[in-house]
């Protein structure tokens, strides 16, 4: 993975969140439109088509300006590789191996501070944004290239799961 396919990435991510706030942004006008419709004024007491569309309007653009801010975060993250030597970072491309029924799994994640759950595919490869908030996050932040690492998936039944950190970037 080089430090071109990083900025891909990222930039991915970034046009990936571009639509979703394009996509919400027109959903929320839709929303305050019929909101404020003649039609959907109330007839009676029990009638609330109308706060129910205010609602909706409210929650889409309150998810609009959370998916800018996530932008902004992603328009700051270096495009340069981090150091393969230095502890796994914010902003740094990581490549996992995890061993799953007896073969190698492989994989891609992004850590951020923002953005946890977006997948996005370069290529054949798919990446997927993590946050430090998340078990496997936590367990990568501070960690170096050549690590193993272990996270526990369920506490009651004490099972983990193992990655082996392959690169950093």
């Amino acid at each position: 993975m080089s430090a071109q396919n990083k900025s891909q990435v990222i930039e991915e991510i970034e046009n990936e969140l571009r639509r979703e706030f394009a996509t919400l942004t027109q959903a929320a006008r839709s929303a305050h439109e019929a909101a404020t419709h003649a039609e959907s004024r109330s007839e009676d007491q029990h009638d609330t088509r109308g706060l129910e569309a205010s609602y909706l309007a409210g929650a889409q653009a309150a998810r609009a300006a959370e998916i800018e801010r996530q932008l902004q975060i992603f328009q700051k993250i270096p495009r340069t590789p981090a150091n393969p030597d230095s502890p796994i970072s914010s902003g740094a491309l990581i490549e996992l191996q995890e061993t799953l029924e007896k073969r190698q799994v492989r994989s891609l994640c992004l850590l951020s501070p923002a953005g946890g759950g977006i997948v996005v595919k370069l290529g054949e490869l798919k990446v997927q944004v993590i946050t430090p908030q998340s078990p496997l996050g936590e367990a990568l932040l501070g960690s170096r290239q050549g690590d193993d690492i272990e996270i526990e998936t369920d506490s009651r039944l004490g099972t983990t799961k193992s990655y082996k950190i392959l690169t950093v970037r």
